[in-house]
């Protein structure tokens, strides 16, 4: 019995560490999908989007999905720690006539284990055998190592989340909030500075990359909430993704004398962010629907806004045609986000049927 604890104790260590190497330490996606932050995550992600979605107060709402992030990072922790009281207490137990004086019961081991793994050094209970010492050594060394790589991770969570936001909250100017694709031509139109549309497809490339690395390398940011109402990051993506489409496949011309380089790239910031889109679907295992997502009427609303912004069109079924396919390729994927992280209605993204409820406006951007 004694051996069977200790080799329980000494995987549920190694499976606890390996997880925190893996969560914190790995910075590019791993394999396996048995990880116990993977089954945490998403567990308690899926209630929580339960509770939410039953919850008719918008800002009760928006408050639980956005406590989930950061309150998810501390439950890591605690889970983890706990698991290593755990881990450590089995083995402590197993060698408990090695241990002065000796443990009473498993309850006991744990409390040993516990001073132990947080340096705290009461000193009431002694290992008397050099593996025992060894074993509080390693629980002491292993404490103070998972603490210092949780602070870390802390530190470059906040970090990657706080340079995704400067993207997000940037757009919002020119794209609105919830942001739209069309609003955002719209914007650089009536703005006249339409020849600033590549600069702002090539910094959203940039964004659509660092994204792509942060949010694989460390998958709870994407749990993280925008903390702008009716902002994220999933239906910044989406709206960039539209502009650029519809500069590919619906305008024939801009406002402006021609522009060299508008569809340039908006051809290279659209394969970067699809790749960004496509990449954080497989990874969360979500399903890849191949649809447009968009009625000609909805389309030709958007040809009527561009057309009054000054863009000169191509004709209309000419252009719904190259939409529609375009379109297709990613837009199930951005919904399938959308949905999962239930992330503000946007313009032709996610679940505009919580609008009523929530009390969300669509709040245009500044002109």
């Amino acid at each position: 019995m004694l051996v069977v604890q200790g080799v329980v104790g000494t995987l549920l260590i190694l499976a606890t560490l390996l997880d925190v190497f893996q969560s914190v330490v790995t910075p590019r996606p791993v394999a396996g999908r048995v990880r116990i932050s993977r089954y945490l995550t998403r567990g308690t992600w899926a209630a929580t989007r339960w509770l939410a979605n039953r919850t008719t107060d918008g800002r009760r709402r928006e408050a639980l999905l956005g406590n989930f992030g950061p309150a998810i990072v501390l439950v890591y922790l605690l889970v983890w720690l706990a698991l290593l009281i755990l881990g450590y207490g089995l083995l402590v137990n197993a060698l408990a006539d090695q241990v002065r004086p000796r443990p009473a019961d498993l309850v006991t081991s744990l409390y040993v284990a516990g001073t132990s793994l947080f340096t705290i050094g009461f000193g009431d209970y002694v290992a008397t055998t050099p593996l025992a010492r060894v074993v509080a050594l390693v629980s002491a060394a292993t404490g103070l190592g998972v603490l210092a790589l949780v602070v870390t991770f802390l530190f470059s969570l906040y970090g990657a989340f706080q340079r995704r936001e400067v993207a997000v909250v940037t757009l919002e100017a020119s794209a609105g909030a919830p942001p739209s694709g069309v609003t955002l031509l719209e914007t650089y139109a009536a703005a006249g500075i339409v020849q600033e549309l590549p600069a702002l497809f090539r910094r959203w490339q940039e964004a659509a990359a660092e994204i792509l690395d942060s949010h694989l390398a460390y998958p709870v940011l994407a749990y993280f909430r925008s903390s702008h109402d009716n902002d994220s990051w999933i239906s910044s993506l989406g709206a960039v993704m539209d502009a650029t489409t519809l500069v590919l496949t619906t305008i024939d011309g801009m406002p402006t004398p021609e522009l060299q380089g508008v569809k340039g790239w908006a051809k290279l910031s659209r394969a970067v962010l699809g790749h960004c889109i496509e990449d954080m679907v497989i990874y969360f295992r979500l399903p890849d629907d191949r649809e447009a997502g968009v009625e000609l009427i909805d389309y030709q609303q958007a040809r009527e806004r561009l057309a009054g912004a000054g863009y000169r069109l191509r004709p209309e079924a000419e252009g719904w045609e190259a939409f529609h396919r375009l379109r297709a390729e990613y837009a199930g994927r951005v919904n399938a986000l959308a949905f999962y992280w239930a992330s503000p209605p946007a313009l032709w993204i996610g679940d505009r049927s919580i609008l009523s409820q929530s009390g969300h406006g669509n709040r245009r951007a500044v002109r």
